[in-house]
């Protein structure tokens, strides 16, 4: 029996899938990388894009177009959200909710198409178990995302996360270490701590994000450099920036979600930091840690916005020495508070908006790859291709700061994924390595499945 899968949204979502399809595994079913013949496709959905229905028909179509008897599983946020809206859809089987989304074996003894669709999604607030789960982010399998947190508390005007995750919860830090050196004794170089508010790790259970990193920090098992996936400001506080600046193991590098620059709109949207916060993090990281890159989350024409209210964001983050940004349009999601909100903004001038801070974070980005020329790096080689001969004629990865780095064709040895460089000169996208030696051969992966 064959399962394939394919995955909409973030990194959890992707890790969530590995840890599925490794239950399927341990039932002795074989992973198909082609939809093509799969008895069973699960297809995991996101709540972000603007047209979750549309995407999941298209993608189940083709999938019928290939097998029409191939059993069709959906679940993600849009299941949770709209598990009516996709039982609709032509040639769906089952949809499960956040709290079921790990139960597909308990809830199925045979994978027969249904002549009715079934639907099992219980209340979000009942979803209160975590999973733990661990993803490989490319085909080099060089770098995964470990799954820590998952869940929100926070009541975002704009979000529906919490609507389609529910509570904020995690596992006991010991359960993420013995992952952790399971994930660096198969060979992967890099750890990213992944979860929906990551800061929030462990504050149910008596612990803290800070003591996650810190027992990560003292695991001598632990041999992969670790990096810390978006975390929301008024969660990162002195003592983890503090660590991570004298730590050999975690990356100088931190993405950082401000979401708009104006006090008036931060309100509006019920962040839970000030403008004046976001800017001594900042500060704080530059002052230890001058070559740390950080990356900015932004929404711009969330309803309310002025002119002079995204002048407010846009000068606060032309002031700040980040080092890119992530821009996203704001679109109205239901059973949001920020749907019914008053004066909303015409699309025409979002993505106005939305074109100036690009510029300005292209703008970024090369001010900071110009000042990393000289700087001797490791890089994680994450992308790189090979002719004939096994010669490597492409070859790119990202240093510990999170610096794009490209080397000539043949310079590095094809084995070799992780590698000190020199920095050289930029073309705004990437920087010029010189290869310089090999930190560590490429090991073989087996990423087993998750028993918890």
């Amino acid at each position: 029996m064959q399962i394939a899968s394919h995955t909409l949204g973030c990194k959890l979502n992707n890790a969530e899938t590995s840890a599925i399809m490794g239950d399927f595994r341990m039932h002795n079913w074989e992973i198909s990388q082609s939809s093509d013949g799969a008895d069973v496709f699960l297809l995991n959905t996101c709540s972000v894009t603007n047209n979750a229905e549309k995407e999941c028909r298209q993608i189940i179509r083709r999938i019928l177009r290939q097998n029409p008897k191939t059993f069709i599983a959906v679940t993600g946020c849009y299941a949770q959200l709209r598990p009516e809206e996709i039982a609709s859809i032509e040639g769906v089987d089952v949809v499960l909710g956040t709290k079921e989304k790990f139960n597909l074996h308990e809830l199925f003894s045979s994978f027969e198409k249904l002549s009715v669709p079934r639907i099992y999604s219980s209340p979000v607030e009942e979803a209160t178990e975590f999973h733990l789960a661990a993803t490989a982010d490319t085909d080099e399998r060089t770098r995964a995302f470990l799954k820590v947190q998952d869940g929100c508390d926070y009541t975002c005007s704009f979000c529906t996360i919490p609507l389609a995750r529910g509570q904020s919860r995690s596992t006991e830090i010991n359960h993420i270490l013995g992952e952790a050196r399971r994930l660096s004794s198969d060979g992967f170089r890099e750890i990213v701590l992944s979860g929906v508010n990551v800061g929030d790790f462990g504050r149910k259970n008596g612990s803290s994000f800070f003591e996650l990193v810190t027992a990560i920090e003292n695991d001598v098992e632990i041999t992969a450099r670790i990096r810390i996936s978006s975390i929301e400001p008024n969660l990162l506080s002195d003592e983890i920036i503090d660590l991570v600046a004298s730590s050999k193991k975690f990356c100088p590098h931190f993405h950082i979600p401000l979401q708009s620059g104006s006090p008036k709109i931060l309100k509006l949207m019920q962040r839970r930091y000030t403008a004046d916060l976001y800017r001594a993090r900042i500060e704080r990281i530059k002052e230890l840690m001058p070559q740390a890159g950080i990356g900015v989350d932004v929404i711009v024409g969330f309803p309310g916005e002025t002119d002079e209210d995204f002048l407010d964001t846009y000068n606060f983050l032309h002031d700040l020495d980040i080092s890119y940004l992530h821009v996203f349009t704001y679109s109205e999601r239901p059973d949001t508070k920020a749907i019914s909100m008053n004066h909303s903004v015409p699309s025409q001038k979002r993505k106005e908006r939305n074109s100036m801070l690009r510029i300005l974070s292209e703008k970024k980005r090369r001010d900071f790859y110009c000042r990393q020329e000289e700087g001797i790096v490791t890089v994680l080689i994450e992308s790189s291709q090979e002719n004939p001969s096994h010669e490597v004629e492409t070859c790119e990865g990202y240093s510990e700061n999170y610096v794009r780095v490209t080397f000539d064709p043949g310079s590095v040895p094809h084995d070799a994924d992780l590698v000190r460089a020199r920095l050289g000169i930029t073309n705004g996208e990437s920087v010029h390595g010189e290869f310089l030696q090999i930190v560590s051969r490429r090991a073989t992966h087996t990423l087993l499945p998750i028993l918890q």
